[in-house]
């Protein structure tokens, strides 16, 4: 098997595999939960960072614009407003 990471010992690399394989859906799920949890908010603290300008109703539509598109955004946006 072709190792996955560059900077893991491939036989530690196995023994994640191996570990990962035997987790239970439940578990795996709450790992993918968490792992999009983490990637949101860091998303969303770097736009107040770069943003810091704009209150959290602005952020939050910024947000939505980068993920979701712009047409949402101001659609959201109309819909906060209406």
């Amino acid at each position: 098997m072709k190792t996955q990471s560059v900077d893991t010992h491939p036989q530690i690399e196995k023994i994640q595999i191996s570990l990962l394989k035997k987790q239970s859906i439940t578990k795996k799920f709450a790992q993918v939960c968490s792992l999009s949890e983490t990637t949101i908010h860091l998303s969303k603290r770097a736009l107040a960072i770069t943003n810091q300008n704009l209150d959290d109703k602005e952020l939050n539509l910024l947000f939505i614009s980068y993920q979701y598109g712009k047409d949402l955004a101001t659609r959201v946006n109309e819909y906060l407003n209406g």
